[in-house]
């Protein structure tokens, strides 16, 4: 199985599609936030288009982090925003973003099977792990 191929193909379906009006990052985010009141309470001031343009550059991100195993300056400054001193996203959100990016994927790419789904989740975990890893690690910057 190759796995960045099945990715790469589901994120282009995915993208390319509107699902009752909305595109992906849209449904994911409504679903996202509607899955819990938590959630719900840290997006509550938050510029929707803004946040949904950042997702797009974490992907790409992710997927390089998931190739590489190697981090790079923006995903260190994501995880120190995320942490327990800044945003407070505590671990237990992650698995929660997980389901909620799955459940997306599933109702927006039509070739969606479970060799998808398994590609999607190898992809992200890594960086879904990296962030959970420096929730209460003592750094203020990506730097120190």
């Amino acid at each position: 199985m190759d796995v960045e191929r099945l990715f790469d193909a589901s994120y282009a379906r995915v993208l390319s599609r509107k699902v009752g009006g909305q595109d992906f990052f849209d449904a994911f985010y409504r679903h996202f936030i509607a899955a819990s009141d938590e959630v719900a309470v840290k997006f509550r001031h938050t510029d929707m288009a803004r946040q949904q343009a950042m997702l797009k550059k974490a992907f790409y991100r992710l997927l390089s982090f998931f190739a590489s195993s190697d981090t790079d300056y923006y995903l260190e400054k994501i995880a120190v925003i995320h942490d327990r001193r800044h945003l407070d996203i505590r671990p237990g959100l992650y698995d929660l973003w997980l389901e909620s990016l799955i459940a997306t994927v599933r109702r927006f790419d039509p070739a969606f099977d479970a060799d998808i789904e398994l590609a999607w989740r190898l992809v992200m975990t890594p960086g879904i792990v990296f962030m959970k890893f420096h929730y209460d690690r003592e750094r203020t910057t990506p730097d120190g």
